[in-house]
C-alpha cells in the first residue's frame, strides 16, 4: 500500500508542476487552486508512503516521478525539447527510481 500511495504523490507532484506552469501563464485563481490541492495531497500521500518506507527512499522516488513526469508534461504539452539526450536523462531518473524499488 505504501508503494501505491508513492505513486499517487509522484503523480500529484506532477499535476502540480503542470498547475505551476499553468498558473504563470493565465494567472487564473483555478489554475491556483489546483495547484495548491496538488501539491496539498501530494504532501498527504507522501507521508502516509514514508510511515512504511525508508525517508531516503521515499523522498528520492518521489522526486523523481514528479522531476521525471514534469519534464515529459512539459515535451507533451507545453512545446518543450524533445532531444532525445533529454528522454535518455529522464529514462535514467526513472531506472534510478525503479532500481531503489527493487532493492528496498
Amino acid at each position: 500500500m505504501a508503494w501505491i500511495s508513492l505513486v499517487i504523490a509522484g503523480i500529484c507532484e506532477m499535476s502540480g508542476v503542470a498547475m505551476m506552469n499553468q498558473y504563470t501563464q493565465d494567472r487564473k485563481w483555478r489554475s491556483l487552486l489546483l495547484l495548491i490541492i496538488a501539491f496539498g495531497a501530494s504532501f498527504v500521500f507522501l507521508s502516509m508512503a514514508m510511515e512504511t518506507l525508508p525517508m531516503g527512499t521515499a523522498y528520492a522516488i518521489w522526486t523523481g516521478i514528479g522531476a521525471s513526469g514534469g519534464a515529459l508534461i512539459g515535451m507533451l504539452f507545453y512545446g518543450e525539447s524533445k532531444d532525445w539526450k533529454r528522454i535518455l536523462f529522464i529514462a535514467m531518473v526513472l531506472s534510478a527510481a525503479v532500481g531503489l524499488k527493487l532493492v528496498s
